[in-house]
């Protein structure tokens, strides 16, 4: 039996650094790259339920996400229009698409630092 401390299967991967970002009001999570996923589907396309079908979340917890983030940030990130004649739908407010864009940044600056000091401490390692 493998304790897991042997040297079976030792050296044959790659050593990586890896980071998560997200975002929290009140110890509270806000925003994190699974919800820009959600933002990002709600701009293609024009529909709350049919973005979540598309990144595999039930149309119920995309709504809790949404309305988490509008009530933990202040801000309305989703506009959306009743059903009816032409139908209904949804869409980004401008906050939002600041909102993405500026965690996109963040997600991209941190990622260089991580990567930088992970050169540093363990560039020799590799």
């Amino acid at each position: 039996m493998d304790s897991g401390h042997g040297k079976a299967g030792a050296g044959t991967g790659r050593l990586r650094v890896r980071s998560k970002v997200w975002l929290e009001v009140d110890s509270e999570p806000v925003f994190s790259k699974g919800r820009a996923m959600l933002l990002r589907a709600i701009e293609r396309k024009g529909s709350i339920n049919a973005a979540a079908s598309e990144i595999g979340i039930p149309y119920r917890r995309a709504w809790g996400f949404i309305k988490a983030m509008e009530e933990r940030l202040g801000l309305s990130l989703v506009e959306t229009r009743r059903g009816g004649l032409n139908g209904g739908g949804a869409g980004l407010t401008e906050a939002a698409s600041k909102l993405m864009a500026g965690f996109e940044r963040l997600e991209r600056g941190v990622d260089e630092l991580v990567d930088k000091q992970f050169e540093a401490e363990f560039g020799r390692m590799r």
